[in-house]
């Protein structure tokens, strides 16, 4: 069994070693998100961190938060502040039609982009993210695209492994941000004990 009191006893709730939503909380709090925000992302990560393995180490929950606090800039934007524009035309995300770029563009704290990644993880989680891609910047859906994104891409094996690289890759497709990403981890294994 994990024990999750001293980061609960860090973020100054009751150490009971069961995280749910007031201890997702108060880390969402902790990493920047303001209140309301916390209090959102806090109840769907109460709910979809458990069913995507994300909490069966503290491994895979410092890399999870670090990469998404890296790509949020630190649960503070749950869009892109880019306008989209560099993504238009883009085939490889699947922005195939005039405006793609634009209404595609980086949404949810892992900020999915690319038509095709629209209609791919909204097909798989039963909401027309195609025809309503506003849906994925509502922070508790966000949280639950980027669990699935985590899931499908096989991070938790790479969180394991203890490899931010990897994770980086295959969020960004690059390098982008790795030493933030690689700041925010040791940041998070800290916190969490």
């Amino acid at each position: 069994m994990i024990d999750w009191q001293p980061m609960q006893r860090t973020l100054g709730v009751n150490p009971d070693n069961d995280p749910g939503r007031l201890t997702f909380t108060a880390l969402f709090r902790r990493l920047g998100a303001s209140q309301d925000r916390a209090e959102e992302l806090g109840l769907a990560a109460a709910v979809h961190l458990r069913a995507y393995g994300i909490m069966d180490s503290k491994l895979r929950l410092a890399h999870f938060m670090a990469q998404l606090g890296h790509e949020s800039g630190s649960f503070k934007y749950m869009e892109e502040i880019a306008s989209g524009a560099a993504y238009e035309g883009r085939k490889d995300l699947g922005n195939t039609q005039p405006g793609d770029g634009k209404l595609f563009k980086g949404r949810g704290p892992i900020q999915l982009t690319g038509r095709a990644n629209y209609r791919t993880y909204g097909r798989a989680l039963g909401i027309d993210f195609e025809r309503h891609p506003e849906l994925v910047a509502i922070p508790s859906i966000g949280l639950l695209v980027a669990c699935r994104y985590w899931s499908v891409n096989g991070l938790n094996t790479y969180a394991d492994a203890d490899d931010v690289l990897t994770i980086t890759r295959r969020i960004n497709g690059g390098t982008n941000g790795l030493d933030d990403r690689e700041t925010r981890l040791v940041a998070m294994k800290g916190l969490i004990g």
